[in-house]
Protein backbone atom coordinates (compact mmCIF):
# COMPACT_ATOMS: atom_id res chain seq x y z
CA UNK A 1 0.00 0.00 0.00
CA UNK A 2 2.61 2.17 0.68
CA UNK A 3 4.42 2.02 -2.46
CA UNK A 4 1.53 2.21 -4.42
CA UNK A 5 0.53 5.60 -2.42
CA UNK A 6 3.96 7.25 -2.77
CA UNK A 7 3.30 6.52 -6.61
CA UNK A 8 -0.61 7.86 -6.76
CA UNK A 9 0.90 11.27 -4.87
CA UNK A 10 3.80 11.22 -7.37
CA UNK A 11 1.10 11.29 -10.36
CA UNK A 12 -0.70 13.51 -8.62
CA UNK A 13 2.34 16.23 -8.22
CA UNK A 14 3.17 15.80 -11.15
CA UNK A 15 -0.06 16.55 -13.02
CA UNK A 16 -0.25 19.35 -10.70
CA UNK A 17 3.21 20.98 -11.61
CA UNK A 18 2.37 20.72 -15.21
CA UNK A 19 -0.45 22.54 -14.72
CA UNK A 20 1.16 25.00 -13.24
CA UNK A 21 3.65 25.07 -15.54
CA UNK A 22 0.94 25.27 -18.32
CA UNK A 23 -0.54 28.26 -16.86
CA UNK A 24 2.86 30.00 -16.41
CA UNK A 25 3.50 29.51 -20.41
CA UNK A 26 0.85 30.94 -21.15
CA UNK A 27 0.59 34.03 -18.94
CA UNK A 28 4.36 34.47 -19.79
CA UNK A 29 3.34 34.67 -23.83
CA UNK A 30 0.86 36.90 -22.94
CA UNK A 31 3.33 39.51 -21.39
CA UNK A 32 5.92 39.49 -23.88
CA UNK A 33 3.47 39.74 -26.61
CA UNK A 34 2.44 43.32 -24.55
CA UNK A 35 6.10 44.40 -23.89
CA UNK A 36 8.28 42.83 -26.47
CA UNK A 37 11.35 44.26 -24.76
CA UNK A 38 11.29 41.47 -22.42
CA UNK A 39 11.72 38.84 -25.60
CA UNK A 40 14.56 41.10 -26.45
CA UNK A 41 16.50 40.94 -22.97
CA UNK A 42 15.75 36.96 -22.57
CA UNK A 43 17.70 36.79 -26.17
CA UNK A 44 20.72 39.02 -25.39
CA UNK A 45 20.63 36.88 -21.98
CA UNK A 46 21.01 33.32 -23.81
CA UNK A 47 23.38 35.07 -26.27
CA UNK A 48 25.79 36.30 -23.40
CA UNK A 49 25.37 32.49 -21.82
CA UNK A 50 26.48 31.22 -25.24
CA UNK A 51 29.68 33.23 -25.21
CA UNK A 52 30.48 32.48 -21.05
CA UNK A 53 30.78 28.94 -22.43
CA UNK A 54 33.17 29.94 -25.51
CA UNK A 55 35.78 31.06 -23.35
CA UNK A 56 35.83 28.25 -21.62
CA UNK A 57 37.57 26.43 -25.15
CA UNK A 58 38.71 29.42 -26.79
CA UNK A 59 40.43 31.61 -24.10
CA UNK A 60 44.12 32.26 -24.40
CA UNK A 61 45.08 32.16 -20.92
CA UNK A 62 43.08 31.70 -17.56
CA UNK A 63 43.40 35.23 -16.28
CA UNK A 64 41.65 36.02 -19.86
CA UNK A 65 38.86 33.89 -19.21
CA UNK A 66 38.57 34.76 -15.68
CA UNK A 67 38.48 38.44 -17.24
CA UNK A 68 35.85 38.06 -19.57
CA UNK A 69 33.65 35.80 -17.95
CA UNK A 70 33.22 38.53 -15.32
CA UNK A 71 32.39 40.81 -17.81
CA UNK A 72 29.59 38.44 -19.01
CA UNK A 73 28.20 38.18 -15.71
CA UNK A 74 28.33 42.09 -15.13
CA UNK A 75 26.30 42.48 -18.47
CA UNK A 76 23.82 39.34 -17.53
CA UNK A 77 23.06 40.49 -14.00
CA UNK A 78 22.39 44.28 -15.93
CA UNK A 79 19.85 42.70 -17.86
CA UNK A 80 18.14 40.55 -15.47
CA UNK A 81 17.75 44.00 -12.98
CA UNK A 82 16.55 45.54 -15.93
CA UNK A 83 13.88 42.92 -16.90
CA UNK A 84 12.76 43.24 -13.31
CA UNK A 85 12.67 46.71 -13.06
CA UNK A 86 10.08 46.38 -16.12
CA UNK A 87 7.85 43.94 -14.56
CA UNK A 88 8.08 45.53 -11.72
CA UNK A 89 6.90 48.84 -13.21
CA UNK A 90 4.41 46.91 -15.14
CA UNK A 91 2.87 45.36 -11.67
CA UNK A 92 3.73 41.91 -13.26
CA UNK A 93 4.65 39.16 -11.07
CA UNK A 94 6.14 36.64 -13.37
CA UNK A 95 6.60 33.14 -11.97
CA UNK A 96 4.92 30.09 -12.14
CA UNK A 97 2.21 29.75 -9.23
CA UNK A 98 3.18 26.47 -7.46
CA UNK A 99 1.18 25.54 -4.74
CA UNK A 100 4.20 24.38 -2.58
CA UNK A 101 7.21 27.12 -3.05
CA UNK A 102 9.44 24.44 -0.81
CA UNK A 103 9.47 21.55 -3.61
CA UNK A 104 7.43 23.32 -6.55
CA UNK A 105 5.12 21.18 -6.37
CA UNK A 106 7.74 18.10 -7.31
CA UNK A 107 6.90 16.68 -3.98
CA UNK A 108 10.98 16.26 -3.24
CA UNK A 109 13.23 18.79 -1.58
CA UNK A 110 17.12 18.38 -1.55
CA UNK A 111 18.43 18.91 1.78
CA UNK A 112 22.13 18.15 3.08
CA UNK A 113 22.71 17.10 -0.85
CA UNK A 114 20.55 14.10 -0.77
CA UNK A 115 16.69 14.17 -1.90
CA UNK A 116 14.21 13.97 0.01
CA UNK A 117 10.33 13.76 0.55
CA UNK A 118 8.64 17.41 1.00
CA UNK A 119 6.58 18.18 3.83
CA UNK A 120 4.03 19.03 1.72
CA UNK A 121 4.15 15.26 0.23
CA UNK A 122 4.45 13.27 3.87
CA UNK A 123 1.02 15.36 4.79
CA UNK A 124 -0.24 14.19 1.56
CA UNK A 125 0.55 10.64 2.74
CA UNK A 126 -0.51 10.95 6.07
CA UNK A 127 -3.91 12.71 4.93
CA UNK A 128 -4.21 9.56 2.44
CA UNK A 129 -3.47 6.55 5.47
CA UNK A 130 -4.84 8.54 8.45
CA UNK A 131 -6.34 11.32 7.86
CA UNK A 132 -8.77 10.95 5.77
CA UNK A 133 -11.83 13.01 5.88
CA UNK A 134 -10.88 15.02 8.93
CA UNK A 135 -8.63 17.14 7.25
CA UNK A 136 -11.50 18.59 4.87
CA UNK A 137 -12.48 21.22 6.72
CA UNK A 138 -9.17 22.67 7.85
CA UNK A 139 -8.62 25.69 5.60
CA UNK A 140 -12.66 27.54 6.95
CA UNK A 141 -11.66 26.36 10.47
CA UNK A 142 -9.13 29.18 11.62
CA UNK A 143 -9.13 31.30 15.21
CA UNK A 144 -10.13 33.98 12.50
CA UNK A 145 -13.47 32.28 12.09
CA UNK A 146 -14.04 31.30 15.50
CA UNK A 147 -17.13 32.74 17.33
CA UNK A 148 -16.69 33.62 20.51
CA UNK A 149 -20.55 34.76 20.94
CA UNK A 150 -21.22 31.11 21.19
CA UNK A 151 -19.87 31.05 24.25
CA UNK A 152 -21.42 32.96 27.50
CA UNK A 153 -20.32 35.76 29.71
CA UNK A 154 -22.58 34.70 32.36
CA UNK A 155 -20.33 32.77 35.61
CA UNK A 156 -21.96 30.15 37.00
CA UNK A 157 -19.26 28.41 39.32
CA UNK A 158 -22.10 25.72 40.11
CA UNK A 159 -22.97 24.69 36.62
CA UNK A 160 -19.30 25.21 35.12
CA UNK A 161 -17.23 24.03 38.03
CA UNK A 162 -15.34 27.31 37.04
CA UNK A 163 -15.45 31.04 38.62
CA UNK A 164 -14.48 31.95 34.91
CA UNK A 165 -17.57 32.58 32.53
CA UNK A 166 -18.00 30.35 29.46
CA UNK A 167 -16.16 33.01 27.07
CA UNK A 168 -13.47 33.60 29.62
CA UNK A 169 -12.37 30.29 29.71
CA UNK A 170 -12.33 29.86 25.87
CA UNK A 171 -10.14 33.14 25.84
CA UNK A 172 -7.85 31.46 27.92
CA UNK A 173 -7.55 28.51 25.82
CA UNK A 174 -7.42 29.95 22.62
CA UNK A 175 -4.40 31.98 24.02
CA UNK A 176 -2.83 28.29 25.38
CA UNK A 177 -3.29 27.07 21.85
CA UNK A 178 -1.54 30.19 19.35
CA UNK A 179 1.33 30.09 22.48
CA UNK A 180 1.71 26.07 21.72
CA UNK A 181 1.67 27.39 17.79
CA UNK A 182 4.26 29.20 18.80
CA UNK A 183 6.35 27.81 20.71
CA UNK A 184 5.96 24.23 18.59
CA UNK A 185 9.37 23.69 17.92
CA UNK A 186 10.74 24.37 21.79
CA UNK A 187 11.04 20.88 23.56
CA UNK A 188 10.36 23.03 26.79
CA UNK A 189 6.45 23.63 25.11
CA UNK A 190 4.08 21.12 26.51
CA UNK A 191 1.36 18.89 24.64
CA UNK A 192 -2.34 19.30 25.07
CA UNK A 193 -4.83 17.69 26.52
CA UNK A 194 -8.53 19.57 25.95
CA UNK A 195 -10.86 17.49 28.37
CA UNK A 196 -15.00 18.54 28.09
CA UNK A 197 -18.40 16.85 26.74
CA UNK A 198 -19.02 16.71 22.81
CA UNK A 199 -19.82 19.96 20.86
CA UNK A 200 -17.84 22.63 22.84
CA UNK A 201 -14.94 23.19 20.60
CA UNK A 202 -12.46 21.11 21.25
CA UNK A 203 -12.03 19.52 17.77
CA UNK A 204 -12.33 22.78 16.39
CA UNK A 205 -9.97 24.32 18.30
CA UNK A 206 -7.53 21.24 17.37
CA UNK A 207 -8.47 22.19 13.34
CA UNK A 208 -6.79 25.40 14.10
CA UNK A 209 -3.64 24.45 15.35
CA UNK A 210 -3.24 21.51 12.79
CA UNK A 211 -4.25 24.41 10.28
CA UNK A 212 -1.65 27.06 11.31
CA UNK A 213 0.82 23.54 11.96
CA UNK A 214 0.83 22.75 8.49
CA UNK A 215 1.30 26.38 7.39
CA UNK A 216 4.43 26.42 8.99
CA UNK A 217 5.46 23.81 6.93
CA UNK A 218 5.10 20.87 9.62
CA UNK A 219 3.01 17.76 9.01
CA UNK A 220 0.15 16.60 11.52
CA UNK A 221 -1.69 13.27 11.92
CA UNK A 222 -4.95 13.94 12.86
CA UNK A 223 -7.79 10.82 13.98
CA UNK A 224 -10.10 9.71 16.42
CA UNK A 225 -8.46 7.00 18.72
CA UNK A 226 -11.03 4.27 17.09
CA UNK A 227 -9.42 4.75 13.74
CA UNK A 228 -5.87 5.69 14.55
CA UNK A 229 -5.87 2.34 16.87
CA UNK A 230 -7.40 0.36 14.46
CA UNK A 231 -4.99 1.41 11.56
CA UNK A 232 -2.26 0.89 14.23
CA UNK A 233 -2.66 -2.87 13.89
CA UNK A 234 -3.63 -2.85 10.12
CA UNK A 235 -0.18 -1.08 9.64
CA UNK A 236 2.37 -2.54 12.27
CA UNK A 237 1.91 -5.99 11.45
CA UNK A 238 1.84 -5.39 7.49
CA UNK A 239 5.76 -4.94 6.19
CA UNK A 240 4.36 -3.26 3.06
CA UNK A 241 3.27 -0.36 5.46
CA UNK A 242 5.71 -0.06 8.09
CA UNK A 243 6.47 3.22 7.00
CA UNK A 244 3.44 4.40 7.79
CA UNK A 245 3.24 2.76 11.01
CA UNK A 246 6.00 4.93 11.99
CA UNK A 247 4.41 7.80 11.16
CA UNK A 248 2.82 7.59 14.05
CA UNK A 249 6.33 8.44 16.32
CA UNK A 250 7.77 11.01 13.93
CA UNK A 251 4.99 12.96 12.64
CA UNK A 252 5.62 16.76 13.73
CA UNK A 253 1.93 17.24 15.43
CA UNK A 254 0.07 13.93 16.44
CA UNK A 255 -3.95 15.05 17.04
CA UNK A 256 -5.60 11.96 18.71
CA UNK A 257 -9.46 12.89 19.05
CA UNK A 258 -12.13 10.92 21.05
CA UNK A 259 -9.36 9.38 23.58
CA UNK A 260 -12.01 7.03 25.66
CA UNK A 261 -14.42 5.62 22.39
CA UNK A 262 -11.67 3.10 21.14
CA UNK A 263 -12.53 -0.64 22.54
CA UNK A 264 -10.07 -1.22 25.00
CA UNK A 265 -8.05 -4.29 25.41
CA UNK A 266 -4.35 -5.18 26.47
CA UNK A 267 -2.60 -4.83 23.20
CA UNK A 268 -4.59 -1.49 22.79
CA UNK A 269 -3.26 -0.41 26.01
CA UNK A 270 0.13 -1.05 25.49
CA UNK A 271 0.01 0.80 21.98
CA UNK A 272 -1.37 4.17 23.23
CA UNK A 273 1.76 3.90 25.43
CA UNK A 274 4.14 3.21 22.94
CA UNK A 275 2.85 5.97 21.12
CA UNK A 276 2.93 9.06 24.03
CA UNK A 277 6.10 7.44 25.32
CA UNK A 278 8.25 7.13 22.24
CA UNK A 279 6.96 10.65 21.41
CA UNK A 280 7.61 12.29 24.59
CA UNK A 281 10.91 10.37 24.82
CA UNK A 282 12.27 12.05 21.10
CA UNK A 283 11.69 15.55 23.01
CA UNK A 284 11.01 16.89 19.34
CA UNK A 285 6.99 15.92 18.17
CA UNK A 286 4.04 17.47 20.04
CA UNK A 287 0.98 15.86 21.16
CA UNK A 288 -2.89 16.94 21.57
CA UNK A 289 -5.25 14.72 22.75
CA UNK A 290 -8.99 15.42 22.89
CA UNK A 291 -11.31 13.53 25.16
CA UNK A 292 -15.09 13.66 26.67
CA UNK A 293 -13.81 11.81 29.75
CA UNK A 294 -12.63 14.31 32.51
CA UNK A 295 -9.06 13.92 34.15
CA UNK A 296 -10.71 11.76 36.78
CA UNK A 297 -12.81 9.42 34.52
CA UNK A 298 -9.35 9.43 32.53
CA UNK A 299 -7.99 7.53 35.39
CA UNK A 300 -10.47 4.86 35.77
CA UNK A 301 -10.10 3.96 32.19
CA UNK A 302 -6.37 4.09 31.97
CA UNK A 303 -3.54 2.67 33.58
CA UNK A 304 -1.09 4.95 35.74
CA UNK A 305 1.53 4.94 33.18
CA UNK A 306 -0.40 6.56 30.63
CA UNK A 307 -2.28 8.98 33.04
CA UNK A 308 1.36 9.96 34.78
CA UNK A 309 2.49 10.73 30.94
CA UNK A 310 -0.50 12.65 30.58
CA UNK A 311 -0.19 14.60 33.58
CA UNK A 312 3.27 14.93 33.39
CA UNK A 313 3.76 16.30 30.17
CA UNK A 314 0.23 18.09 28.87
CA UNK A 315 -0.86 21.02 29.79
CA UNK A 316 -5.30 20.77 30.74
CA UNK A 317 -7.52 22.27 29.01
CA UNK A 318 -10.97 21.78 30.17
CA UNK A 319 -13.95 23.20 28.05
CA UNK A 320 -17.31 24.43 28.69
CA UNK A 321 -20.06 26.12 27.62
CA UNK A 322 -23.60 26.50 28.30
CA UNK A 323 -25.84 23.75 25.66
CA UNK A 324 -28.11 26.50 23.76
CA UNK A 325 -31.44 24.56 23.14
CA UNK A 326 -32.70 24.18 19.21
CA UNK A 327 -36.38 25.83 18.98
CA UNK A 328 -38.26 24.08 16.54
Amino acid sequence: MFAETIKKLERQYEIKRNQADAVFAAEKRATYEKIPELGEIDKAIAKLGIQSAKLSLYASTPEEKEKEIQKLQKEIIELKNKKQEILKKSKINLVPKYSCLKCNDTGYVIKHGMSEMCSCMRQELLNEAYNKSNMNNLKSETFESLDLNLFSNKKNPNRYKSELSPRENMEIIVEIAKKFITNFDKPEQKNLLFTGTTGIGKTYVSSCIANEIIKSGNTVLYQTAPVLLDSVFTYKYNNQNKNLYESLFNVNLLIIDDLGTENLTAAKFSEIFTILNSRLLTNKTKTIISTNFSLEDLSKVYDERILSRIIGHFSICRFFRRRYKIKH
